[in-house]
């Protein structure tokens, strides 16, 4: 279990690295999709930051993805981009640390500038998060009222990003409305847009969608001659990526075992067209011409996986 969130938090700290995305992810949560931010003044800023414990030892810190966002040479904020996968009812005393120890290098002069530190929690679990306690809720239940006005009561602020509405989703426009989609509407996705980073694109959706193998995408776009700067659409890279594989799969083994991997083919063919919004005679055509198949093996696979 904790393997697998380590290489989720991996997949997803390098989507959300490129600026792009980054800037994508600022502007649709936090700008109402207003282009304010762009991924020409975004800049990347350390994850990494030391404080001292109770032990007056010093220690670490990670964030998954920061950003300055620039205005001309100045720094105008900092953005701090944290993922979960699961709930954590104490989750607003680390976002204290981690903006604590922020604010902290601002104060000791390692910036220049003064600036304001925003923390976004990306929750990508399936359970929906029904609470996010602030600081008074989490920490002041039995402190007196007089009281608590003098504890600064901080927030968190998180997104359930399977859970995203359409109209906030649509104010996505790079590669991680392409996820949003794929995780919110399944086999109803339409989508015809283009893919910029398809290796990582690839292993977005297969770590939040449960699948094991992440790491051999960018051996199979090359195999397939695809590089990352080529046009190419969401359908497109997603039927030459289960061909690619399969076909790799069914130069191994026995005769058995390639009829069963041409099988899968098929079946992962017809599956991802229905989720892409093909219609019926668009993926039988296609069915028939990657596999080479007769109408009537066309019309029998078709009745098999077609709903």
């Amino acid at each position: 279990m904790r393997e697998n969130r380590e290489k989720n938090d991996l997949v997803t700290k390098n989507f959300e690295t490129f600026p792009d995305v980054a800037a994508d992810i600022i502007n649709a949560l936090l700008h109402n999709g207003k282009l304010v931010v762009t991924k020409e003044n975004l800049l990347p800023a350390p994850t990494e930051s030391i404080y001292t414990s109770g032990e007056n030892r010093l220690r670490n810190q990670l964030q998954d993805v920061v950003k300055y966002e620039m205005a001309g040479e100045r720094i105008r904020a900092q953005y701090m981009i944290a993922n979960q996968t699961t709930t954590d009812a104490k989750i607003v005393l680390r976002k204290a640390g981690y903006t604590g120890g922020g604010y902290r290098e601002q104060y000791e002069g390692k910036t220049i500038d003064t600036f304001p530190i925003i923390e976004m929690i990306l929750y990508w679990g399936r359970e929906h998060w029904e609470k996010q306690p602030g600081i008074h809720e989490l920490c002041c239940g039995k402190v007196p009222e007089e009281l608590r006005k003098y504890v600064d009561d901080i927030k968190v602020h998180i997104w359930e990003m399977r859970y995203l509405p359409q109209e906030v989703r649509e104010r996505f426009h790079s590669d991680m409305r392409i996820v949003l989609d794929y995780l919110a509407e399944g086999n109803n996705l339409r989508s015809d847009q283009k893919v910029i980073h398809k290796a990582a694109l690839i292993r977005m959706i297969n770590v939040l969608s449960g699948e094991e193998d992440s790491t051999i995408e960018s051996a199979i776009l090359k195999e397939m001659n695809i590089r990352e700067e080529d046009e190419i659409t969401m359908c497109e890279l997603f039927e030459q990526y289960i061909r690619m594989g399969k076909r790799e799969g069914r130069q191994e083994g026995r005769q058995e075992g390639r009829q069963e991997e041409r099988q899968s083919g098929i079946k992962a063919l017809i599956i991802t067209c229905i989720e892409l919004g093909a219609d019926y005679n668009t993926t039988a055509e296609k069915v028939k011409t990657r596999f080479q198949l007769s109408e009537e093996s066309v019309t029998e696979n078709m009745n098999l996986y077609w709903n």
